[in-house]
């Protein structure tokens, strides 16, 4: 069916606050989304019919909808009560309300439906096609004409159709006609006809097909006439689903025997300047249900989208082509694997990749199909995309059937970015989030925050999409060894609408590198999985590039303690049932690599610890590149060449102890190593050559020797790492050997005792107070005392630390600098008031050098010598200032208080 397509729209940017509400009015000018998509995702409150909606069509601002359906109701919240609607509607384009048009299409008997709606070249004539016998008690035969300013039928248009007409085109004086009829005004016409546009006279088109016509299209020189639906053969010619044939006489002017599935259909036909778009549907295994381009120059094909999903409308606008299906494997073009559905998606009319526009719908009442129907309205200077069919919901909200989308007022703010942060080494900070989903914008921006300042340390832009959301990083190269700080992160769409801050991420900077994860890194690890986030469902990558994410599925156990390599690192847990987790990025492996893991395990059921296959969520059913384990303990290392070909260990390993596992491919053929030891060889050079993710803690086994009880893994992992080149013995080994070397060890010890002095009231005391105070005139001092621990045994102290918090207060930051000095007389929490204030150091320990306003974890490094002579006693710290801008920080007695005031300690080897 044709499409109205309304001139293209000015998109400006602007900011929109992302609280901003949308009523049943005209929406104003607002900002862009990411180029080339020309709506927003945000949907508008839209009048909503009780049925299915088939078909929709525009003119002069108003949008007519068809379907089958008894009445409309005001959107979910808004004033008004349900109206009578028998089949048909008529909307403002702008509001979403129903307009003084009314027309009832009916039949004496069986369902009455509208399934195809149109308008003459110059929007005069509304063409309506379906199975009906009167509209507003005129009598007709299944396509009726409507007078578009007066609202009524014309009865000078009278043709009849014998059955239901799916779809409508016209072109100068001559309506082309598709659907389930053999005859039209008792003539023959199988499938397809054409009338005049007048009075419904037949014309002598004849392009008779075996099937029913689903889509009709006029190309927009006037001369052929574009066909599609269920059919094998137009007139006698072997064509399946597609034809293009002569806009007079119905002559073939382009078969296409062959070219799509035979267990498939074209369910719509839409065109552009330069060419034409068909949405089709497959019923059965092996079937195409996506999309093609052709050019109108020759009628050749453009490019082919084969996900799968059933589509049912195609609308090119502004050089992309939105669609409506429910989408659900689009791994054939290298997209988003077999999984949920997706009911709109946008991509270049020039190409198959897909944009950064998905609003969605859930499949709805009826056949379960979703959204079935497609256009766009024009009123007062803003476009609009209307979208139709059986949904009950529109991205989460109830909504039935109908819904709009605006080129302008683009208010949803992207998803709030999931952060961590890690340090591996002196003097800097590997900040990195899982990038964010916005549903009208690809390009983000993403601001970094350090210890609550108001102010971005740095700046990332990074594209992700609703199927593609991979890691995005940025390195803190000024944080100082020793110290604590805490990251947070926005995000911001083109048109200025913000995410909340991420949670906060912590990080103390080490004082020397880390051996195990700096070799892995140093190594040549691509993707570095150490399973230290807090949260789900995001598992970050520490390798040096930092975008190869992994995302949790079935809640496995976070931070799972000891992990397998010494210090603070920690594991993940697996229950053996549904957890697992996948790479964010599909790729494909070269014939080098290398897979390394650690594992502890008591098992007796076996399963996957890690591998490479076709999907993310579900099992693969491509699956290679692997290391499971056997119901009885050994290890299995695997790759397919057509046949199974495996190194598998003598020993078991489910002894509930820490085991590290690498396996390599090369040009030497296949190598597995077991704690540091070669445990097989195996000349083989290649494997499976598909796209696909890496996976640990469950995918298939189907086919595999051995195949455990359970393809879900029941254990811990540790420091997954996967690398392009094959590990050396050598550097196999030396990883073994450093996740066992001595590792630096944090202490934290929260103040036992702390209370500040006032000069303005010298004899309080304010021992029980939630907070501390610090200022230089008129003075406040805060005075905290620690139990400090002896360094344990073979150990020195290698840096200390001082975190502090900052109340809510308004101004409870300071300008100032704040020091740390040491307390040299007596003093007790219960005891100090600023008469007897105890005497300081003069030498500062360290220096706040000012502390910005808002609620915040600060940490200062303290002279590690001064601390380390006091080590094993008790020890007195001042916060003291010159300057006049006091400082509000929460006392250990305040709830809010995170631990502090808090001292950290490092110890390490000497």
């Amino acid at each position: 069916m044709r499409r109205s397509r309304g001139p293209a729209a000015a998109l400006a940017l602007a900011l929109a606050g992302s609280g901003a509400v949308v009523g049943l009015g005209l929406v104003p000018r607002a900002a862009a989304v990411t180029p080339p998509v020309a709506f927003t995702a945000d949907a508008l409150p839209t009048w909503q019919p009780n049925g299915v909606v088939w078909a929709l069509a525009e003119a002069g601002g108003t949008v007519f909808v068809g379907g089958t359906f008894s009445a409309v109701r005001p959107p979910a919240g808004a004033a008004g009560s349900e109206r009578p609607a028998v089949n048909f509607a008529a909307l403002d384009a702008a509001t979403g309300a129903p307009t003084s048009c009314t027309l009832s299409f009916t039949i004496g008997s069986g369902t009455a439906t509208v399934r195809a709606l149109t308008l003459s070249p110059d929007k005069k004539t509304l063409y309506a096609g379906g199975y009906f016998g009167a509209v507003n008690g005129t009598p007709v035969s299944s396509v009726a004409a409507i007078d578009v300013a007066t609202c009524t039928v014309k009865s000078s248009f009278r043709p009849a159709f014998a059955a239901t007409v799916r779809a409508i085109a016209v072109a100068g004086d001559t309506v082309y006609a598709g659907g389930d009829f053999l005859t039209v005004a008792g003539q023959p016409r199988r499938r397809f006809a054409a009338v005049a546009a007048a009075d419904g006279a037949l014309r002598p088109f004849r392009a008779d097909a075996d099937e029913p016509g689903r889509a009709v299209e006029v190309t927009p020189d006037g001369k052929n006439v574009l066909l599609g639906g269920d059919f094998f053969t137009v007139n006698g010619t072997d064509t399946h689903a597609l034809a293009v044939v002569d806009a007079t006489s119905g002559a073939l002017t382009k078969s296409y025997a062959g070219f799509i599935e035979t267990n498939s259909v074209v369910k719509d036909i839409a065109t552009d300047a330069t060419g034409f778009y068909t949405a089709n549907e497959g019923t059965g295994g092996g079937v195409f249900d996506g999309r093609i381009a052709l050019d109108l120059a020759g009628f050749g094909q453009r490019w082919r989208d084969t996900c799968l999903g059933a589509t049912q409308a195609v609308l090119p606008y502004q050089n992309v082509l939105y669609s409506a299906s429910h989408a659900h494997d689009c791994s054939s073009v290298g997209e988003f694997p077999d999984g949920r559905r997706h009911h709109l998606l946008a991509q270049p009319t020039a190409s198959t990749g897909k944009l950064g526009w998905a609003p969605d719908t859930d499949d709805g009442i009826g056949e379960g199909i979703g959204p079935r129907v497609m256009t766009v309205g024009s009123k007062a200077g803003a476009q609009y995309l209307w979208v139709g069919g059986e949904f009950t919901t529109v991205n989460g909200a109830a909504q039935q059937s109908l819904t709009r989308f605006s080129s302008t007022n683009d208010t949803g703010a992207p998803t709030v970015p999931l952060a961590s942060a890690a340090a591996f080494r002196p003097g800097e900070v590997q900040v990195r989030w899982r990038t964010s989903l916005d549903l009208d914008d690809s390009a983000l921006t993403y601001r970094i925050y350090r210890n609550g300042s108001a102010t971005p340390v740095g700046t990332v832009t990074a594209d992700s999409l609703f199927f593609k959301r991979p890691q995005a990083s940025w390195t803190d190269t000024t944080a100082q060894a020793g110290q604590s700080y805490t990251y947070r992160v926005t995000a911001t769409d083109a048109a200025g609408n913000v995410s909340a801050p991420s949670a906060p991420a912590s990080v103390t900077v080490p004082v020397s590198a880390e051996a195990y994860p700096s070799q892995v890194r140093a190594d040549g690890a691509q993707l570095y999985w150490r399973y230290d986030d807090p949260v789900l469902p995001y598992a970050a990558d520490s390798s040096a590039a930092g975008d190869q994410a992994g995302v949790h599925q079935g809640a496995p156990a976070l931070r799972q303690s000891p992990g397998a390599v010494g210090g603070a690192s920690t594991a993940i847990g697996f229950n053996g049932t549904d957890g697992h987790v996948h790479g964010d990025r599909r790729q494909t492996v070269g014939g080098t690599y290398s897979i390394e893991t650690w594992f502890k395990t008591g098992t007796t059921r076996g399963g996957k610890l890690i591998g490479f296959g076709n999907q993310q969520v579900n099992g693969s059913s491509q699956y290679d590149k692997h290391v499971y384990m056997t119901d009885d303990g050994r290890l299995v290392y695997g790759v397919y060449t057509g046949a199974t070909r495996t190194i598998i260990t003598a020993a078991a390993y489910n002894d509930d102890k820490w085991h590290h596992v690498v396996a390599t491919q090369g040009p030497g053929g296949m190598t597995l190593y077991v704690d540091g030891a070669q445990k097989g060889t195996l000349a083989v050079t290649t494997h499976e050559n598909f796209s696909g993710y890496w996976r640990t803690g469950f995918d298939g086994l189907g086919g595999w020797p051995d195949r455990p009880a359970s393809e879900h893994w029941a254990g811990r992992l540790d420091e997954t790492a996967v690398y392009p080149t094959v590990l050396s013995a050598a550097q196999v080994q030396n990883h073994f050997t450093l996740a066992s070397a001595p590792a630096d060890s944090v202490v934290r010890i929260t103040a036992a005792e702390d209370t500040y002095a006032n000069a303005g009231a010298p004899d309080a005391n304010y021992g029980t107070s939630g907070s501390l105070a610090v200022r230089g005139s008129s003075l406040y001092a805060s005075y905290l005392r620690f139990d400090l621990p002896a360094a344990p045994a073979g150990q020195v102290l290698k840096s200390a630390a001082l975190s502090v918090k900052t109340s809510t207060m308004a101004g409870a930051g300071t300008t100032d600098t704040v020091s740390v000095v040491p307390v040299t007389g007596a003093w007790s929490e219960g005891g100090t008031t600023y008469d007897n204030r105890p005497g300081t150091g003069t030498a500062a320990l360290g220096a706040f050098p000012g502390i910005p306003d808002g609620s915040a974890v600060h940490t200062v490094g303290l002279d590690t010598a001064a601390v380390a002579g006091a080590l094993g006693g008790s020890y007195g710290l001042a916060l003291t200032a010159t300057g006049t801008d006091a400082l509000w920080l929460w006392s250990s007695e305040a709830a809010a208080n995170e631990g502090t005031p808090q001292l950290r300690l490092t110890f390490g080897a000497p």
